[in-house]
């Protein structure tokens, strides 16, 4: 059973909720932090904190959602800051960019832990579990922004834009930006994630000798350029392509093959995006002449 907040910006229904909703974004996850706090529901441990995108409703359940604000929402972030630092501020925003779907109640749960027992290094606690689980799932987080990282292939465009189609496991892009901002300061480049429907762009002409230009959030991207990105390739990207398809098979040695290991260094679900994997119509001649 869904409720609204009455009496802006909030009230307590007569019947406590179980649930809060929150904007899927970390400012609307601090804003419900502050919710529970100011309402006194911490102590109830079956409460949970739960994205609006991930909510199913229930017949049992109260549910209450909660409204982003950014003053109580940073009135959280500064309490949270004092009390486990900015290495455990990086790592609840790295659990929260797991988009898991409990993500929400066990940051809750770690930052509880925090303020009940001011002082105490908590974030080294892994007798915790969701201290455990948290730092597990930024594990798995810092791997994919790794990969992502390492695997990420530009293609070239005929409007001169280095473009890139990702879909991690993970939402990363907010964690790869900064690398390839610094690594490709003198061209225009954009990646996309196709599966969460935005984007990151750089674009050169506003960078100066000292300061690279700021990333730009894309979302409005034009469906034939992800269905076929193929049809915006600039001519020397298409040569390039195929020169490098050419370089991977001649390379290659088939005695040495070993598809298992190479799986493991290099995830097959990675494939689909690297120009090396698409196939080489002349693969085989180009095997002979070696």
């Amino acid at each position: 059973m869904l409720q609204q907040p009455q009496n802006m910006p909030y009230s307590v229904s007569q019947v406590t909720p179980s649930i809060v909703l929150y904007e899927p974004s970390f400012e609307g996850w601090l804003s419900a932090v502050f919710y529970v706090y100011m309402h006194k529901l911490q102590h109830n441990f079956s409460l949970k904190l739960t994205s609006y995108d991930c909510y199913v409703p229930s017949l049992i359940d109260q549910a209450i959602r909660v409204p982003t604000e950014k003053d109580k929402a940073q009135r959280v972030l500064s309490k949270i800051n004092t009390l486990i630092g900015r290495s455990g501020m990086r790592q609840l925003l790295w659990g929260f960019l797991s988009e898991k779907e409990n993500i929400g109640t066990i940051l809750f749960r770690v930052v509880k832990y925090a303020i009940d027992y001011p002082g105490r290094p908590i974030m080294e606690d892994l007798g915790h579990l969701e201290v455990l689980e948290l730092a597990q799932t930024v594990k798995s987080v810092g791997r994919e922004k790794h990969r992502m990282e390492a695997f990420v292939r530009f293609e070239h465009t005929t409007d001169d834009i280095y473009f890139a189609r990702v879909a991690p496991d993970f939402n990363v892009l907010p964690l790869i930006g900064q690398h390839f901002r610094q690594r490709y300061q003198d061209q225009h480049w954009a990646i996309y994630d196709i599966s969460r429907s935005y984007g990151i762009y750089y674009d050169k002409s506003k960078s100066t000798s000292s300061h690279p230009a700021q990333l730009q959030t894309i979302t409005d991207l034009d469906d034939t350029v992800l269905r076929n990105p193929a049809s915006i390739h600039s001519t020397d990207e298409q040569r390039y392509q195929q020169f490098w398809q050419g370089y991977f098979t001649i390379v290659n040695i088939k005695e040495r093959k070993n598809l298992r290991l190479h799986k493991q260094y290099l995830p097959q679900r990675y494939w689909k995006y690297l120009s090396e994997k698409q196939g080489l119509p002349n693969a085989e001649h180009l095997q002979k002449r070696r």
